[in-house]
């Protein structure tokens, strides 16, 4: 089939980038042609064309003006697809023949920098990863703000996608057979999977299982942006023992960052700790909420900066109403770096490098720690003075406007700008003296593009005019309009010397660009140190705001909480009373058993000790009256339930999957949350299973855990397990309705109140009265007992797989049960003889 020369130059663009749109420019709109185009207008809401290209069948065709094409391109991108920039790379007046056109980047959901969807409070990483022995090596790094990570994660490809997940990776770069093997579990989590074949090793300062990964992902942006990017930093490799370890799952359940209901941040602990002032210290809390530190001094050096600045209240105030006029470093050292940095973005730099000083005084006015701190500032005088000299105080947005550079910054442009400026005042002064000598008050003289400077008169007035001195240039409906051999003259000299002007200005401010790149590296630095004190400052007004303790640390497994609260639970409760409770774990007693109704707060309570853990760990104060606290390296939950259906997985089986995880990777110096284990099954395999949990992590970890059960009757293993204790959450019966009193104390509780839960959810009366029956008739029954001991030796099913006849092995449960509760010492020898007959008749049938 034949096209037409431009038609063709598309195809061929096309074929190298078949997994994008493609953005085809022409003139002042970008196009899109055949499939493209179909897909496009829907995706879009764009109006659908075609246009001849030269075959027989019109071709077609969508476009957009370039001009607002940001939006379109993003809303595709945010989609998950792949947008690749085709421009003109040739001056449409010297070609010959088509013009010329190249693609000069490939935008993905991974490298999209700005728009309106992109949240300058978050990091927008791309990621990387390569398969290793027990799991993956991974990394990731954000094109905005140029910061790059390296690390690795245990377990399957679903483990590796969760964990980017918890980070809002929205791309990962594998090869081939990587891609074939996670690709359908990465459409469940979101990330789009993009392909780049194994290269050439380039040399990182990291351990060598992650060069594989940070060389893949390198080669895919320089690939994707076509330019080199100064701003990318060094990867950093996050050394898994140097921070608490929290897995997908957990962070998910404790509500770090994203709600559980919502999938928005209110109600999560970031939501809480979030006071930071720059979008630089928002994204650096987030990162310390991901990886909470695991280095006792490095957690007491931000502990005691909190605590210097809860009592330097003046000079925090002082500092965070500076940090509100500091925009965000790094964002702008990553535009002047990728080349799409304006002169308002330079104006905003200077302003925050102004403020930078301001800052250090005041740090140097406060306690030893903060005049550390403020030593550490590099105060970047010569990048804020470069900029104060070259860039005006309000330049406009576009840069090839002009009025960027300031007067005085350059020779020539400033004579070029005289030229303009005086021939403007000569035209202003010319448009009176004609009105005064023809006495048309309504004369003026304007511009266009097409025609240049003119004199403008009415056709009412035209018999008033000079007619000999002027010279016709266009009619229209109501006037004519002239020009002058004078007017002529200053025209050229004006606008030449504005054309040259906005020429030469554009040039000084490329110029300019390429200069401040060499401070990018400082520029990063400098906001890498203002983040960090933003947080810090953060967490002082929480702390100081809903009444935090600072905690304390020491070398063993211990975990004292008095007096422990829900930070966002108590937040969210507003002014009523949160009731606080204690959670004493010492090494002789380091596994607590909870029980009580359900409702109550059992996952509340578990949740709490969970975040204080992790605020601690952070650097922040916690909600208590006191916190002495181990070292934690991990926290795994198992709290709350979910199916997940896309991979068969039965809520039952996700809790045992991640019960799993925990299990096989805890240590003895870990944290286990373990809520409600084994209501997913039978009774007697839930029992069984939460106690072979229970003695498995008792005498093979050992670990600080934290287990709640509706099944009473795992109470009595406190006697067999001597590191457990049961305790319970409080409730009273009030005129035959369960009321919650959500106060911990020693023991087990002595019923479950389920059916008064039951009742307070309203189900229908004869429900609530035939199960308070059948309740009854069951304890009459049972002594409202099922020996702990049975649960490993005895525990009979029903099952759809069992080779025995249930009936027969039901039947034989109970007579064994029965034999068991009776009580032959006091019975006499007819009650024990029409007893064996029962039994005899049980096993018959």
């Amino acid at each position: 089939m034949t096209y037409t020369p431009m038609i063709q130059q598309y195809l061929t663009v096309k074929e190298a980038y078949k997994d994008a749109f493609v953005f085809f420019r022409l003139g002042d709109f970008y196009e899109l042609f055949f499939d493209d185009a179909l897909h496009a207008s829907q995706l879009l809401e764009i109006t659908l064309t075609s246009r001849d290209g030269g075959s027989k069948e019109r071709i077609p065709m969508c476009g957009v003006p370039h001009h607002s094409a940001q939006g379109y391109i993003e809303t595709l991108v945010q989609k998950g697809y792949k947008v690749a920039i085709c421009e003109q790379t040739e001056d449409p007046k010297q070609a010959k023949g088509v013009v010329r056109r190249e693609v000069v980047q490939l935008i993905t959901p991974g490298t999209l920098t700005e728009g309106k969807t992109v949240d300058g409070r978050s990091n927008h990483f791309i990621a990387s990863a390569e398969q290793i022995d027990n799991g993956f090596a991974y990394s990731y790094l954000d094109m905005a703000t140029g910061e790059a990570i390296a690390s690795t994660v245990t377990g399957d490809g679903r483990a590796l996608l969760l964990q980017l997940q918890t980070y809002g990776i929205r791309e990962l770069v594998v090869n081939e057979a990587l891609a074939h093997d996670i690709a359908p579990l990465a459409e469940q989590v979101s990330i789009v999977i993009s392909i780049e074949p194994d290269s050439e090793l380039l040399p990182f300062e990291l351990p060598p299982m992650l060069h594989a990964s940070c060389t893949r992902l390198l080669r895919y942006i320089e690939r994707t942006q076509m330019q080199a990017l100064a701003h990318l930093q060094a990867f950093r490799y996050e050394q898994p023992t140097h921070y608490l370890a929290i897995d997908a799952s957990s962070k998910r359940n404790l509500e770090l960052i994203q709600s559980l209901r919502g999938k928005d941040k209110k109600g999560t602990l970031l939501w809480l700790l979030d006071e930071t002032a720059t979008a630089m210290g928002a994204r650096k809390l987030k990162q310390w909420l991901h990886q909470p530190l695991a280095t006792q001094t490095l957690i007491e050096e931000r502990l005691q900066m909190v605590d210097d600045l809860l009592e330097q209240f003046f000079i925090r105030t002082e500092l965070q109403s500076l940090l509100k006029q500091v925009y965000d470093l790094e964002r702008l050292a990553g535009r002047v770096a990728m080349g799409s940095v304006g002169g308002r973005d330079l104006a905003q730099l200077r302003e925050s490098l102004r403020q930078v000083p301001l800052i250090q005084q005041q740090l140097q006015e406060g306690t030893p720690m903060m005049q550390k701190l403020g030593d550490t500032l590099d105060l970047c005088e010569d990048v804020e003075q470069l900029l104060a000299a070259a860039i005006t105080d309000h330049p406009p947005i576009s840069i090839k406007e002009g009025d960027v550079i300031r007067d005085q910054y350059h020779m020539r442009l400033d004579e070029l700008r005289h030229a303009s400026r005086n021939g403007k005042d000569w035209l202003a002064q010319l448009e009176q003296q004609e009105r005064e000598r023809t006495g048309i008050k309504n004369l003026k003289i304007s511009y266009n593009r097409v025609f240049g400077y003119y004199i403008e008169i009415t056709k009412a007035n035209i018999h008033l005019a000079d007619l000999t001195r002027y010279e016709r240039k266009q009619t229209l409906t109501n006037c004519e309009r002239y020009i002058t051999d004078e007017l002529k003259e200053k025209e050229a000299l004006i606008l030449h010397a504005e054309e040259e002007s906005l020429k030469l200005e554009y040039e000084l401010f490329v110029a300019l660009r390429e200069q401040v790149k060499q401070y990018i590296p400082r520029l990063q630095e400098l906001a890498a140190t203002i983040s960090e004190l933003d947080v810090l400052i953060s967490f002082a007004i929480v702390s100081e705001k809903y009444r935090f303790v600072r905690p304390t640390f020491h070398k063993g497994t211990a975990l004292t909480i008095k007096e422990g609260r829900h930070p966002v639970v108590e937040k969210m409760l507003n002014k009523q009373m949160y009731v606080p409770n204690d959670c004493l774990l010492d090494e002789q007693e380091n596994m607590m058993l909870i029980t009580g109704p359900n409702m109550s707060g059992k996952s509340t309570y578990m949740r709490q000790v969970a975040l204080i853990t992790i605020m601690a760990q952070i650097g922040c104060f916690v909600p208590a009256d006191e916190a002495r606290l181990p070292i934690t390296d991990q926290i795994f939950t198992r709290i709350g339930a979910a199916d997940d259906l896309a991979q068969g997985q039965s809520t039952f089986m996700v809790e045992m999957l991640e019960s799993q995880h925990a299990i096989v990777n805890a240590t003895a110096h870990s944290l286990l949350l373990f809520d409600e284990i084994g209501r997913g099954t039978s009774t007697y395999d839930g029992m069984a299973l939460a106690q072979a949990m229970m003695e498995y992590i008792h005498n093979e970890i050992g670990a600080n855990t934290l287990f709640s059960t509706h099944y009473h009757e795992l109470t009595a293993l406190e006697q067999a397990l001597t590191r457990l204790q049961n305790v319970h959450v409080t409730a009273t019966e009030q005129e035959g309705k369960v009321v919650f009193l959500h106060k911990v104390k020693k023991g087990a509780a002595d019923k479950s109140y389920g059916i008064h839960v039951a009742e307070l959810a309203q189900l229908p009366e004869a429900i609530i009265t035939r199960a308070s029956a059948l309740l009854q008739s069951f304890e009459q029954k049972d002594n409202g007992q099922v020996p702990v001991q049975t649960i490993q030796e005895d525990a009979a099913q029903l099952t759809l797989f069992e080779a025995e006849k249930p009936k027969a092995k039901s039947a034989q449960a109970a007579v064994i049960k029965k034999l068991q509760q009776a009580n032959l010492i006091t019975s006499t020898p007819m009650e024990a003889m029409n007893l064996l007959y029962e039994l005899q008749q049980q096993l018959k049938k």
